[in-house]
C-alpha cells in the first residue's frame, strides 16, 4: 500500500474522531437523514453526470493508487538500456520477443522490430499516451466533481434542516432533530469533500504525471535504440526525465544482460 496515502488518512480519521470525543458523545454526529441526503445526492448526481462504467472505473482505480506503490521512472531507464543491449547484441527484430507488463512498451518493441521510422514510432506512441491522458482525467474528474457535489448537498441537507425546524417551531421536541440533520449534512459534505473525494482526484493526478513521465522516457528510449546509441548515451538522455536527486547513477542501474 501506498504508505503516505495510508498515513495520511488514518492521521485525518483519528484527528477528528478524537476531537469528537473530546467534545462530546460521537452518537452526536450521527444523522441518518443527513447521511442519506448526502450520500444518496452525492451518488446519485455523479451517476447523472458520467457514464455508469466510467463510475466504477474511477472506484477501482482508486483502489489500484492506494493499493500500489508508485511506479519508480528509474526501473523504465534501466529497462530501455537493457533493451539497447539486447539490439545492439541481437539485433531489432529479437525486441518483437520482450515480454513485459506494460502494453505501451510492447506496442514500443513491436513498432522498433517492425523497422519503423523515428517519425512513426513517435507519432503512435505519443498518440499512445494523449489517449492514456484522457482516460485518467475522466477518472480524476469523477472524484473532483464528487468533491464539489458532496458540500453542495450538506448545504441543501442544511436547508431542508432548517425548514423543518421553522415549521415546527410549536412543537420544542422536534427543533433539535431537525437542527441535527441542518448541521450535520454540512459536516458530512465537507468531511466527504475535503478527506476523500478531493485527496483522491489529486492523488490520482500526481500518478499520472509518473506514468507520463515513465512512458515518455520509453518513447525516448525507444528513439534512442532505433538510432543506435550506446547505453551510457541512452541515459544520459533518459536519467533528465527524472529529478536530480532521484536518480539513479549508471553504475547502480543493476542492469543484467547476458
Amino acid at each position: 500500500m501506498d504508505i503516505a496515502s495510508f498515513i495520511g488518512i488514518i492521521s485525518g480519521l483519528s484527528l477528528i474522531i478524537s476531537a469528537i470525543f473530546l467534545g462530546g458523545d460521537i452518537h452526536n454526529f450521527i444523522n441518518v437523514p443527513g447521511m442519506m441526503i448526502v450520500f444518496g445526492g452525492t451518488v446519485a448526481t455523479t451517476l447523472i453526470t458520467f457514464q455508469f462504467r466510467d463510475v466504477v472505473a474511477a472506484f477501482k482505480a482508486a483502489y489500484f493508487v492506494f493499493s500500489k506503490e508508485k511506479e519508480d521512472p528509474n526501473d523504465a531507464v534501466a529497462t530501455m538500456i537493457k533493451l539497447s543491449h539486447v539490439s545492439r547484441r541481437q539485433g531489432l527484430l529479437q525486441l518483437s520477443k520482450i515480454k513485459s507488463n506494460s502494453l505501451f512498451l510492447k506496442k514500443a518493441c513491436g513498432l522498433m522490430a517492425d523497422g519503423s521510422s523515428e517519425e512513426i514510432i513517435r507519432a503512435a506512441l505519443t498518440t499512445e499516451m494523449k489517449s492514456l491522458q484522457m482516460r485518467h482525467f475522466i477518472v480524476q474528474d469523477v472524484f473532483r466533481k464528487m468533491g464539489i457535489y458532496a458540500p453542495a448537498f450538506g448545504m441543501l441537507g442544511t436547508l431542508i434542516g432548517l425548514v423543518q425546524m421553522l415549521s415546527k417551531l410549536q412543537d420544542p421536541s422536534a427543533i433539535g432533530p431537525s437542527m441535527a440533520t441542518a448541521l450535520l449534512t454540512t459536516f458530512y459534505g465537507s468531511l466527504l469533500s475535503t478527506m476523500f473525494f478531493l485527496p483522491v482526484a489529486g492523488k490520482l493526478r500526481s500518478r499520472t504525471v509518473v506514468e507520463l513521465i515513465t512512458l515518455e522516457i520509453m518513447l525516448e528510449g525507444a528513439i534512442s535504440i532505433i538510432n543506435n546509441n550506446n547505453p551510457v548515451i541512452i541515459y544520459e538522455k533518459l536519467s533528465s526525465f527524472i529529478s536530480s536527486r532521484l536518480r539513479k547513477p549508471f553504475e547502480k542501474m543493476n542492469i543484467k544482460t547476458k
